[in-house]
């Protein structure tokens, strides 16, 4: 402890123990030392609340453990460091924890300094009081004393907001998003990747980057194959617009990489989730502020990700000669260096060159290509850090590369080949049934190539069966519908199409979740 912190700690101490003297409760407690403190030592509302309680910051971490197990929940990734940047008031606490913060200390956002009604929806001081009822009687200067010590413009903080209120619709299981995906969501995330550009264009600031941050970002590619889009978008962006935030202000100039490179790689996630959502122009503006951010750290492998990513939008959305131009530039751009681009590029060439295999007049050179495109995959594959072995969004992982294998292989016509590395992928996936599905629904597509209608359409209308209504996004019904148009070119009238399309459209409520590989 820093001779600083030692006498803002001792001051506060003794504000506590006259406190407890006088009969106050810890809340006016808190509220006198951050009037004692904020001056001399900028002591944030929250951190008072810790000090007037007397307890340490691995004290307030074990609590909030405890009571996400006493919730059944999954033990929360939150540690000293992170909860130290919220009392440093360099990053604010995500809806969740906040609520957690709140249970612990027994008070409302307000008291702790931050903005909006807690994600539960009701109060912290008396169980089962609506916050909004509580928020009535405090005392004025509750709020007039609250800190935010990052000021965020009123376009910044509605657009925020937005995503918040969206989070705490997620939580409601009965709620229709379909709505809500139209207009105000994407609104808001276009409106914070405008802000991120004009601040990496005009602002000349020395970047900041916490260890929590990149910890963050990490764990939103964990997330990216698991986590509902819709929810982990709103996440993101949360944490790109506090990224922004902190890139207006001057920063030392030797962690401006760092700061940059969280900037790409939150810029380039969302792109990655936009495409899921089936917004292919948010995707690649994503995309474009994804380069420009990494254009400013210099990191060739994170400027060749960025690309082999973008190279995605095309792909799926039909141009596969613009994906096959991305894929060559992400390939050029990673150059000798190991890095995961080194294994997606040339993937993403093979899927392109195996798109266009249908409709170029040289098929037997371009399934070549494909295939040597394959072999180079492999190889780069091998030479890979573990680490981005195993990083789903951020690195290549083993079973993206058998599924994309086979995905080419299948869309060459190479069924045999394609039915093996399709069965070795599927073991892999086995607990993604997104993934699972655009596997099965490859291989119903190898079945047709061999003349099996039949078992074509039952492997596909098997597939969809599993998957439950939620999880039928367009990742699996632009595939699905393929298969049904394939079929319809063979047989118009065969008799396993009712069923078929009896599963792909059966009626369901939109509500987005899981990821795509």
């Amino acid at each position: 402890m820093s001779g600083r912190q030692h006498r803002e700690t001792e001051i506060a101490r003794r504000v506590r123990a006259r406190g407890l003297a006088a009969g106050r409760i810890s809340a006016q407690i808190a509220d006198e030392i951050h009037e004692t403190c904020a001056s001399q030592f900028n002591t944030t509302r929250i951190k008072a609340h810790r000090l007037a309680f007397g307890i340490a910051l691995a004290d307030v971490i074990e609590q909030i453990r405890a009571l996400f197990e006493r919730d059944a929940k999954p033990m929360p990734g939150i540690g000293e460091t992170l909860l130290s940047a919220y009392e440093s008031g360099l990053k604010r606490p995500g809806p969740e924890y906040l609520h957690y913060l709140c249970t612990v200390y027994r008070v409302e956002p307000g008291a702790l300094g931050f903005d909006g009604p807690c994600i539960c929806g009701h109060g912290h001081r008396m169980p089962g009081v609506l916050a909004i009822e509580r928020e009535k009687p405090l005392v004025p200067a509750e709020r007039e004393l609250s800190l935010q010590p990052m000021v965020t413009e009123p376009e910044a903080q509605e657009d925020e907001n937005v995503l918040r209120r969206t989070l705490l619709n997620l939580l409601n299981t009965d709620t229709n998003l379909s709505e809500q995906l139209d207009g105000p969501v994407f609104g808001a995330c276009e409106g914070i990747r405008r802000r991120m550009d004009e601040t990496l264009v005009s602002a000349t600031v020395s970047a900041q980057m916490l260890d929590q941050w990149e910890e963050a970002t990490i764990s939103f590619g964990r997330q990216y194959t698991t986590t509902a889009p819709l929810r982990l978008l709103c996440d993101v962006m949360l944490e790109l617009s506090a990224v922004r935030t902190a890139m207006s202000r001057r920063q030392p100039n030797d962690l401006q990489d760092r700061l940059c490179r969280m900037a790409a790689q939150l810029s380039g996630l969302s792109g990655m989730i936009m495409i899921n959502l089936g917004d292919h122009r948010l995707a690649r503006s994503f995309f474009r502020t994804g380069r420009m951010a990494a254009d400013e750290t210099g990191d060739r492998a994170l400027r060749a990700w960025i690309c082999a990513r973008e190279s995605l939008v095309p792909l799926y959305f039909g141009d596969a000669r613009e994906a096959l131009n991305l894929a060559k530039k992400s390939r050029d751009l990673a150059g000798s260096t190991p890095c995961p681009a080194q294994a997606m590029a040339p993937v993403v060439e093979a899927r392109a060159l195996a798109m266009l295999s249908g409709t170029d007049s040289k098929k037997k050179e371009i399934v070549d290509q494909a295939k040597r495109a394959l072999a180079r995959a492999r190889n780069a594959f091998s030479h890979m850090k573990s680490e981005d072995q195993e990083d789903v969004a951020f690195g290549y992982t083993e079973r993206q590369l058998y599924f994309y294998q086979g995905d080419v292989l299948t869309k060459l016509g190479q069924t045999i080949e394609a039915e093996v590395v399709l069965d070795q992928a599927l073991t892999k996936y086995e607990d993604h049934i997104v993934d699972q599905t655009l596997i099965r629904l490859d291989q119903a597509q190898c079945r047709l190539l061999d003349d099996d209608v039949d078992e074509a359409l039952r492997i596909g209308t098997a597939a969809l069966a599993k998957v439950g209504d939620e999880y039928l996004t367009d990742f699996i019904v632009r595939p699905a519908l393929a298969l049904e148009q394939a079929v319809m070119a063979r047989d118009a009238h065969h008799p396993g199409l009712e069923g078929y399309r009896a599963e792909l459209r059966r009626p369901r409520q939109p509500q987005l979740k899981g990821g795509g590989a």
